[in-house]
């Protein structure tokens, strides 16, 4: 049973969704609903995913604080842009930031930290050059952007390195 269905609460729940989104519930429905779950679900065992260890556990909550009132600020920030947005042009822009992280699992979480602070994205990360190319909304002020990503970054590979 473990080779037809390897990770079976995944299934499950790629099936629950299926049927969810195609708002239907008939036999065909179902089966297209198995087979793209059980497809998917061995499509994910050839996902193999680092394993990091954590270093240092004493800078995470800090990490954790720093990461929401950063959250908190750009929430505000952005809607202040949004609000004056007709008596002052949006100043948007892309910038790069040169990163050293090494670690998928950190890189993968910087990824996350930027794409959920509000006005910025992350866009892409060449690991040939270790540099990171990221979308911000209100560009106003390179350097601190700079400064938070390269200070995120520098956190990651304490707890990460």
């Amino acid at each position: 049973m473990r080779t037809w269905f390897p990770y079976p609460l995944l299934s499950i729940a790629l099936l629950l969704m299926w049927l969810l989104l195609s708002q239907s519930v008939t036999p065909g429905s179902i089966v297209l609903g198995l087979v793209v779950s059980t497809v998917l679900a061995w499509v994910t065992l050839n996902l193999q995913p680092a394993r990091s260890r954590l270093h240092r556990w004493s800078r995470i909550a800090g990490f954790i604080l720093r990461v929401v009132g950063d959250v908190i600020r750009s929430n505000i920030a952005v809607t202040l842009i949004i609000l004056r947005a007709g008596r002052r042009p949006v100043n948007a822009g892309f910038m790069t930031v040169s990163l050293d992280l090494d670690d998928e699992n950190a890189l993968a979480l910087l990824a996350c930290v930027v794409t959920a602070t509000p006005g910025t994205a992350w866009l892409e990360y060449d690991r040939r050059q270790k540099i990171l190319l990221f979308h911000v909304l209100d560009i106003e002020n390179e350097d601190l952007w700079r400064k938070t990503i390269t200070r995120y970054a520098a956190d990651l590979k304490e707890i990460f390195e």
